[in-house]
This record gives C-alpha cells, structure tokens and sequence, in this order.
C-alpha cells in the first residue's frame, strides 16, 4: 500500500503530461502548468525518497539493537561449539610422529589404553566386520576404537552394479559414502591406500620391534606416509581384474568391478546409442561366462534392444559351469531370448585396434587343443565396439615389512592369505583376513569361492572372534552356510535358487523381486536400508501404473479395432 502511494504522484503527472503534449498546443502559457506540476510531483518524490531511506536506516538500527542480546548469545554459543569440535578434533586428528627424519605421520587414537582395531579394506568383508564390532555389548575399559582403511570414499554394494547400467538404480543407493554410513558410530574411516605392513606378533619367525612403548600388534604404512599402530588387524583388500594375461586388453578392454568402471560403461552405452543406427549396429562383447560375464551380457541386450548385439566368449564349455541347474538354464532362456550368441571354447589371444581411425577393437581368437569343441571352428578374429572383462580376478596382499626386508604373507595358490579355522593368517595370531583376501576353506576343505554370500558371514565370525581374542574368551571356528544363488537377468528377470529346497528356482519376475528384497536385506546400515526401500517402493509403484496404463489403453485400441471390423 505504501509503495502505491510513494509511486502515484510520479504517475499523475506523467501521464497528463502526455495528455497535453498530443493536443499539440503551440500556446507555452498553456504548458507551463504542466511543467511546474510535473518539477512539483518530482520534487515530492525525491523528499519521499529520501525520508522512506531515513526510515528504512532507522527501522534497521532499531531491529540491531532489539536483537543484540540474542545475537551475542549466539556467538557465544557458536564459539563453545567450535571450541569442543577443535578439542575433538585435537584427540582424533593425526599428529607429525619425529621417526628420524622419516617424514612419517602417526595416526593418533583417541583413547591410548582401549584396544585399537585398524580394518584394512571397506568392502563386504572390511565393512561389515567394523559394523558387527559396534554393535556387540563391551565391558567399558575394552571396547575398542575402530578405524577402517578404503582408498574409495564410497562403499560399493557390488551386486547391485548392474542396476546401473540398466537404470533400475540410482548411484547414491548402490554406492553410500563411508561418511553416511559411518555418521552414528564410533568407527573412524581413513581414505588411503596400503603400502605395507609390519606385523610384530609373527610366531614363526623373526617379529620385528614395537614401535611404542605398549606391546602392539604392528603398524600399517599408508601411501600418503600415514603409520597406523593398531592391536588387531584385519585384511579384507578384495580382488581386481586380472587383464594383464592378454597383450592390449588392459588398454582397450573395460573391467567391471567398481563403481567407476560401472559408471564408465553406461557413458560408453550411452555414446555409442546416440551414434547408433540400423546400418551399423553396436557390436559388445563380454569376456567371460561366469556369473558376472552372464549376468553382464543380459542386461547389456536388454538395454541395447534392437540397437546392437552382444558377444560372450569363454573357453568353458557351458555357462556358469558352477551354478544350479535351475540357474543355469534360466540364464540361458534368457540369453537365448535376447540374441546373446555365446562363443563357448574360445579364450582371446590378442587385442588391438582395428584401424589407426576407428576405435572398434579387433580380437583374435584361439581355442585349446586339449578342449576341443564342436561349436567353435579353430581360431577367428572378431570385432566390437566396446569389450568388457569378467574373467578373473588377482587378490590384493600387501606385503609384510620385517628387519630382514619385505616378505609375503603366507599364500595360498590363488594369492590369498593362508587362514586358520578361525580366519587367523597362519603365524600371525593378531592378523584376521577374510572375503577375497582369505583362503578359507569349509567343513570338508573346500576351497571357498570368492563371493558376497561368503564375506557376510565371514563379516560376523571375524567380529565375534576379535571380541572373544579381546576378553579372553574361546574363538569359533568358521564354519560356511551355503544359502543358495541368485542372479539379476535385466530389469523384469531373475533367478534364485535356495539350497535348502533342493530343485526349486524362482525365475523369471518373482525371481527378479526375491532377489532385490534378499539385497536390501543385506544393506549395510537400517538408515540406508530405509531410503533404499522407499525410493524401490517409489519406482515400482510408478512402473506398475505405468504398465497397467499401457495395458489398459492396449486393451481398449484392440477392443475397438474389433468393433469396427
């Protein structure tokens, strides 16, 4: 309302100024009302101005001095809390350690007289191992301090990696951050990569020294020249893609482990849909039939369509040779229902560049003489767009620093750290591995394979036993609990077979849905498993309307088509 007020008398006497100026009057007696009620009108706004400024200046001053009591309480306030966060952070931050002009950094625990616990590795294994510990009931004076080691910033959720690629999922729901994760506990993450360890509790050999004064278990070298004293260790590094077997794969051919390589092959997919067309087609081919080669390739064809093909190559002479029978053949229903041509008996020989002006990749191909096949004829070259690798993994050991120089931890065959029973390394009794980075074996010697449903249960027997090894009480022995298999097959296709109902599948929808709830179940923290469920819940509901939309509107175009035949 003041405003209107203010801005009136500019708008009177414009306007009748134009009034007078189109009556084109050559009389300057007539105009000169006209100019001294306008020079009036501006004279009036400029003294409005003015004291609207003064008010506005005094209105300002008034309102500072109302609130300066609250305005000093909360500086006050605000200066407390910065106070405890810089005295928090002075207990928890990491401190120059003098060793001899090494330059070394030494992590600093919070509390020197409480067992210190440093996990080496945030995936499954690492992760997990870390939550089982917060959760246990500990006499006050043992509960330890937690520190977990990840040279990701982000918890990865491997088996949801293909939700990516097929866009049933979003990043922030496969991969959380440590942060999130970790926000209501009292683990303490650190973004950094091993550089090696110095164990001092070897029980056969030569352990080397303590590096303090208390007897500790050993110290961990980080590449940034961090050093992490802990009592207890666990290792629980994972595995990556062995590509260095063929010439030119670690260059051309794209891994499918983390989350950035997932990230990388849907930015691929995504180029190559957008320079797709009828006459050249995107050519993919998956290296690789073993779970995350099958389950790769079906998401893959289902998302190209009619747009591309798809290739798998391995030298087995089936699909995921160590699956159920069930699985097995709901794989290749779907596959074959896709147009996936499978290249069985092949293994790649050689990769490199078509042509210096193209970037499809050519591969050579050989076959096994000890394997003969009748489905592949003796060797042939290929070519694709974009090649992905799923066959094989090398395990992630660092090596073990003593006074007489680095030295591996005892290996089995596979490069895995030998274990004991109760996932102890051999000779190390304060060392715990377990997942990829563990030779486990089960109850007749087996060797475990290297899969989420193994580090899960793993996860609780390594935590129990660190809390026994902590109070004195007797460790367990390990002891694995096959549950069954479960693969995702694209968007409305799954499988899982469940070890207990021998001969039962779920497939097909029902399988794809059992498999989702089974992951969310197995989610890290119930917070995430809360935003997770609710944001499926969200995209199943929008999906459903969707298809019964379309379903309805289908029914009622043939129904009319009927009619009108």
């Amino acid at each position: 309302m003041a405003l209107n007020l203010v801005l009136s008398p500019v708008v009177s006497p414009v306007a009748y100024r134009g009034r007078c100026e189109k009556q084109e009057l050559s009389g300057l007696l007539f105009l000169q009302p006209c100019r001294a009620r306008l020079s009036s009108s501006v004279r009036q706004v400029q003294m409005t101005t003015s004291d609207w400024k003064r008010s506005m200046r005094s209105l300002f001053f008034s309102t500072v001095k109302f609130y300066q009591p609250f305005i000093a309480l909360q500086a006050i306030s605000l200066s407390a809390a910065m106070a405890a966060r810089a005295e928090a952070g002075g207990r928890n931050s990491d401190a120059v350690l003098d060793d001899g002009g090494a330059g070394l950094t030494s992590f600093v625990w919070s509390d020197p007289k409480r067992p210190r616990i440093c996990i080496l590795g945030g995936g499954f294994g690492g992760l997990y191992t870390a939550l089982r510990l917060e959760s246990l009931i500990w006499p006050p004076d043992k509960k330890p301090q937690i520190v977990l080691v990840d040279q990701s910033d982000r918890f990865v959720f491997k088996p949801l990696l293909y939700e990516l690629v097929s866009k049933e999922a979003d990043e922030w729901e496969v991969a959380p951050s440590f942060k999130e994760l970790l926000a209501n506990t009292n683990i303490r993450f650190c973004q950094d990569t091993v550089r090696s360890i110095q164990p001092s509790d070897a029980v056969n050999g030569t352990p080397a020294l303590a590096t303090a004064s208390r007897d500790v278990g050993g110290s961990v070298y980080l590449s940034s020249g961090m050093q992490v004293d802990y009592d207890w260790l666990v290792l629980s590094l994972g595995s990556e893609p062995r590509m260095n077997v063929v010439p030119g794969a670690s260059e051309l051919a794209l891994p499918f482990s983390t989350l950035e390589d997932a990230l990388e092959v849907d930015r691929r997919l995504t180029t190559l849909e957008n320079e797709a067309s009828v006459y050249a087609p995107i050519e993919v081919v998956v290296v690789g039939s073993g779970y995350s080669g099958v389950e790769l390739s079906a998401t893959l064809a289902e998302r190209l369509g009619q747009k591309g093909t798809v290739k798998v190559i391995d030298m087995a002479s089936d699909i995921v040779a160590s699956a159920p029978a069930g699985t097995r053949e709901a794989a290749s229903r779907v596959l074959s229902s896709r147009n996936v041509e499978l290249m069985l008996g092949y293994f790649v020989a050689n990769m490199r560049r078509a042509d210096e002006s193209s970037n499809r990749i050519r591969l050579e191909l050989g076959q096994p003489s000890q394997r003969p096949s009748r489905r592949a004829p003796p060797g042939q070259t290929i070519e694709a767009d974009l090649v992905l690798w799923t066959a094989g993994t090398k395990v992630s050991i660092p090596p073990s620093e003593t006074q007489a120089g680095y030295q591996s931890f005892p290996i089995n065959g596979r490069g895995q750290a030998d274990t004991d029973e109760m996932l102890r390394v051999r000779g190390y009794p304060r060392i715990f591995a377990l997942g990829d980075s563990a030779g486990a074996t089960d109850g007749n010697g087996k060797q475990l394979p290297s899969t989420a449903q193994v580090a899960f249960q793993q996860a609780d027997y390594v935590g129990w036993n660190l809390w026994a090894a902590i109070n004195n009480r007797p460790l367990l022995p390990f002891r694995y609990q096959h549950l069954g298999e479960m693969m995702t097959l694209g968007t409305n296709d799954g499988s899982v077979s469940l070890s207990f109902i021998e001969g039962v599948t779920l497939d097909g929808f029902l399988g794809h849905q059992a498999r989702k709830l089974a992951y969310l179940y197995r989610l890290p923290t119930n917070e995430h498993r809360a935003r997770v469920g609710l944001s499926w819940l969200a995209k199943t509901t929008v999906s459903t309307v969707s298809y019964l939309q379309e379903t309805i509107s289908n029914s009622l175009i043939e129904a009319a088509d009927a009619i009108l035949k």
